[in-house]
């Protein structure tokens, strides 16, 4: 029983992570039957609920009945290995299992609860759609994948995982493929995120070229030990933290490989919140922290200074979108700068509690957008406006997560958002004036956070309708599409902040301590690293809130009191800013100037080499051989057929001679032998006188 007691969460770990798997099978191998033609998200939905109500009682188990002590780095629970591969003694030796710590059960609990929701939001969303059980089954597989990568101890499994995840990525971003739009976003998504991934490979290769395993446990064990004696090469433990980071950057859409998430809101828009919520884009910010006791000092300062400019090249570009879902997904980008801006800072605990609330407020807001987008059947924020009315709860609980998102005081967002200019400030105080450029440029993100969000409000629910004809057509979505909103909502107003900031006696972020050893953390951000601010400083991070806000507030009002959708004094005033943030800081260009034309001028160059080069040698070989060829038929009609035919004619012209002799008269051949034999004797005489 004590046994049994023990790989009990293991268990429900597996259960967890192959449910959505059949939930897959089902559709896939079914698709062409009534019932899941006519039911094809029911299976779905079925399994991913079980797995989120698994998730809960796995948490439950973890951390409410064990509290911090229970299941951290310093003990966790592991189990259910298999070979993987196996070449030998002495050779790779790959093995698959679980790990189960509190970083692994929270974020089981968010991608099953969004997922959940996000399958039963797209029951009303994607009805009547001719692909309806194939989109569900893409959806399940999506699951699957990323609860394969949370739970899996093994970096080469979760490299298995994560290209998984950007596949199925690639297949629903591009689900309506008939339009022009989708394929080739999904083809723009899975490239960039290849070019990522090729360093998280040979990162992986020299992580264990270094220590001779791929296991997170025994890689945490070995890096402390090698730290602690001095063995580990820094130089090429710091070129592994780069490349290792190098897949996190274009999975969580990082600067300058996010140019593949604003193109990505080409798919339905339960897709986009599915992958910029807490799934897809979150596995980078999850991948870090799951590795970050591996990361050097000049790592984690790049690390924050990746960061710290995602976070304000994202929001200033959401200031002058006019597409809905664009703007969320620069808002996504940019939120994604802030929890690698708090990993890059020390503020480990911080940079995984953003992603948790961030799940909640942006899976609202994305399904918020759809649900606008089914009312008013456009993605264009000029021709929307005063949609509070025709949309009342859509438009609150828009309202609610965007407060949660702007980081108002006693929404989720706010202890999150808090907790890392907190950590930012801390590093600055303890460097120079480069140190404090996170924390001034988060603060100002977060003023331009609550401007573009507002203007979001305004032009989609305030003000007077620009398009009288959606207006008049528009509608609430269905309960399927609502009751998701409602909850997401709710969870964006709590979700472990407030009024229930403790979890089995400890607040979240504790439960997400950074795991030992911190050394690194320590020799680059002081002894104050992961440790509790004075109250002071908490004093004035709430203080600074409040400036935020209402330096935001103010510049929204100032800009937007003509109600215009895009002021023309700001644009005629500063329309050199203003073409920039709408040319995307021609970023996009860029990669066309060089990459893109680099790209196919290699290929123009291999295409002459290939035309004129190989061809040619080729087409010459060819050419040789058939001279050859001709050469030796020739020869071969010639001498050898004309040899032949000169013998035949020798064998002919004698057989006729020689056949004369043949009479049959015994006279003949009697005087035939006498002349032979006086041949004979005259040849010997005259040989021998």
């Amino acid at each position: 029983m004590e046994f049994f007691n023990t790989m009990q969460p293991v268990g429900y770990a597996l259960a967890i992570l192959l449910l959505p798997l059949l939930a897959f099978c089902f559709n896939a191998f079914t698709y062409r039957t009534g019932f899941t033609r006519r039911h094809g998200h029911r299976v779905p939905v079925l399994a991913i609920f079980v797995a989120l109500l698994l998730s809960l009682s796995l948490f439950d188990k973890v951390i409410l009945d064990h509290g911090q002590e229970g299941f951290t780095w310093s003990s966790v629970e592991k189990g259910f290995y298999w070979n993987v591969v196996d070449l030998g003694t002495n050779a790779l030796q790959i093995k698959a299992g679980v790990l189960i710590d509190n970083l692994t059960v929270v974020m089981l609990v968010v991608v099953t609860l969004v997922s959940f929701l996000v399958h039963v939001y797209s029951i009303g969303y994607m009805h009547g759609d001719a692909r309806f059980p194939r989109f569900f089954a893409f959806l399940a597989l999506f699951s699957f994948s990323m609860l394969g990568l949370v739970l899996t101890d093994n970096l080469l499994v979760l490299f298995c995982f994560w290209e998984l995840v950007g596949f199925c990525s690639y297949l629903l971003i591009g689900f309506w493929f008939e339009q022009d739009e989708p394929p080739k976003a999904s083809v723009k998504a899975f490239m960039v995120n290849r070019f990522g991934d090729v360093g998280f490979l040979i990162g992986i290769l020299i992580v264990y070229q270094m220590f001779g395993t791929l296991d997170v446990g025994e890689l945490k064990t070995a890096v402390g030990f090698h730290n602690a004696t001095g063995l580990a090469d820094g130089q090429l433990l710091t070129l592994a933290g780069l490349l290792l980071f190098c897949g996190p950057m274009a999975k969580s859409a990082q600067f300058p490989m996010h140019v593949w998430l604003p193109d990505a809101m080409a798919g339905p828009t339960p897709v986009s919140a599915l992958i910029h919520a807490a799934t897809m884009v979150a596995a980078g910010v999850y991948m870090v922290g799951r590795m970050y006791y591996f990361f050097t000092p000049p790592v984690l300062m790049f690390i924050a200074a990746i960061g710290t400019m995602t976070a304000i090249i994202a929001a200033s570009i959401g200031l002058v979108h006019n597409n809905i879902k664009k703007v969320l997904a620069y808002s996504t980008c940019s939120q994604l700068g802030y929890m690698m801006l708090a990993l890059g800072v020390g503020g480990f605990g911080a940079g995984l509690f953003h992603l948790y609330t961030h799940a909640f407020f942006k899976a609202c807001l994305f399904l918020g957008a759809g649900s606008v987008i089914h009312a008013v059947h456009t993605e264009d924020l000029r021709r929307m406006g005063g949609l509070q009315h025709k949309l009342p709860i859509t438009y609150r609980t828009f309202m609610v997560a965007t407060l949660a998102l702007a980081g108002v005081p006693f929404f989720s967002g706010a202890f999150s958002k808090e907790m890392i200019i907190e950590h930012a400030i801390l590093w600055g105080m303890h460097g120079s004036f480069a140190h404090w450029l996170p924390a001034i440029i988060a603060c100002f993100g977060a003023v331009l956070t609550l401007f573009y969000m507002m203007r979001l409000i305004h032009l989609t629910f305030w003000g007077e309708p620009r398009d009288h004809h959606a207006y008049e057509h528009a509608h609430e979505s269905p309960a399927t599409m609502t009751v998701p909103l409602l909850v997401l909502a709710f969870l964006s107003f709590v979700s472990v902040g407030w009024p229930i900031p403790f979890v089995g006696g400890h607040k979240l972020p504790e439960l997400l301590a950074a795991p030992a050893p911190a050394r690194y953390v320590t020799e680059l951000f002081g002894e104050h690293a992961e440790h509790h601010a004075s109250s002071w400083l908490v004093g004035l991070v709430f203080l600074i809130s409040l400036v935020i806000l209402a330096v935001g507030w103010t510049l929204f009002t100032a800009v937007y009191r003509k109600r215009q959708p895009a002021p023309e004094w700001w644009v005629a005033k500063f329309h050199w800013g203003y073409d920039l943030l709408s040319g995307l800081y021609y970023i996009d260009e860029m990669y066309q100037a060089t990459i893109v034309r680099g790209g196919n001028f290699v290929c123009s160059l291999f295409r002459v080499i290939d035309v004129h080069g190989v061809d040619f040698m080729v087409n010459f070989v060819g050419t040789l051989g058939q001279f050859l060829a001709k050469l030796q038929g020739v020869f071969d009609r010639v001498v050898v057929d004309g040899l032949v035919d000169l013998w035949w004619h020798l064998s002919q012209g004698m057989s006729k001679r020689l056949r004369r002799i043949q009479t049959g008269n015994v006279q003949d051949y009697l005087a035939f032998a006498v002349g032979g034999m006086v041949l004979v004797f005259l040849t010997f005489w005259f040989l021998n006188p």
